[in-house]
């Protein structure tokens, strides 16, 4: 059976579901074209994409968050390059009016781009309305870019609850979370980042990274990361694709 693993929060929990991510959901999803996307809704309600449950996908999606810098990001372009490779980049909206050329790069080398609203800040310390009045600034800036087919949301610091995916499927977005993350932002070496990374990656699971400049380590850890992936007969993709190469259904799981 394929699936999707997602994530919801309750009001009661949403705190302790961002840190300690406490319960998991499944959603049934047809998706048709790479291009098109439907949120991710349920009879619960909308969801967020954790990860692609699809049986033998032999499929893991390296992601990447860019909210401020212009240096480190060149250096994980390069060796996804080197490697072939094809990943999704979350980028704040800010971040893109300052850096296009930047932005351009990562559409040329075939990468997918999603965004983190236009500022980064975290959603749940706003009101509904500024959180839309980001959203809609956000949309505006990737259309004036030339990406108005931007549809993947992925909420700063990936804080969200029920209310911002409400509102999230209403202006149109698919939130995008994550099963695996060795914050990597926080430089805890790289040996750290590979086995975290080595050791939890699987079928279908979507990768957290980052390429702002705080990074020191990811390069080099990418560099023996997808390597050794390669070697386990897994193949890298985007958001995208794991969304249109799965379809299934499923009820909530906690």
């Amino acid at each position: 059976m394929q699936h999707f693993f997602v994530f919801k929060f309750t009001k009661w929990k949403r705190w302790a579901l961002v840190i300690g991510m406490s319960f998991f959901a499944a959603v049934y999803l047809l998706t048709e074209t790479t291009s098109t996307y439907s949120v991710f809704s349920t009879e619960n309600g909308p969801q967020a994409l954790v990860k692609s449950g699809q049986e033998d996908s032999k499929q893991v999606s390296l992601t990447f968050n860019i909210s401020w810098g212009q240096e480190k990001v060149y250096d994980v372009l390069d060796v996804l390059k080197k490697e072939n490779v094809h990943a999704t980049f979350f980028v704040s909206g800010e971040w893109a009016e300052r850096h296009p050329d930047i932005l351009k790069k990562i559409a040329e080398d075939n990468h997918e781009i999603g965004m983190l609203g236009y500022r980064y800040k975290s959603y749940v310390q706003q009101d509904i309305e500024q959180v839309k009045k980001d959203l809609r600034q956000a949309r505006e800036v990737f259309n004036k870019l030339g990406y108005s087919d931007t549809k993947l949301l992925r909420p700063p610091n990936g804080h969200f609850n029920e209310e911002i995916l409400n509102t999230a499927e209403k202006m149109g977005f698919s939130v995008i979370y994550w099963s695996v993350n060795p914050n990597d932002w926080k430089n805890p070496g790289t040996e750290k980042i590979v086995n975290t990374v080595l050791e939890q990656t699987s079928d279908g699971d979507i990768v957290l990274l980052h390429a702002s400049d705080a990074i020191k380590q990811t390069e080099k850890a990418l560099e023996q990361i997808i390597p050794s992936i390669k070697e386990k007969k897994l193949e890298f993709v985007t958001i995208s694709e794991i969304i249109s190469n799965s379809s299934a259904n499923s009820k909530t799981i906690e």
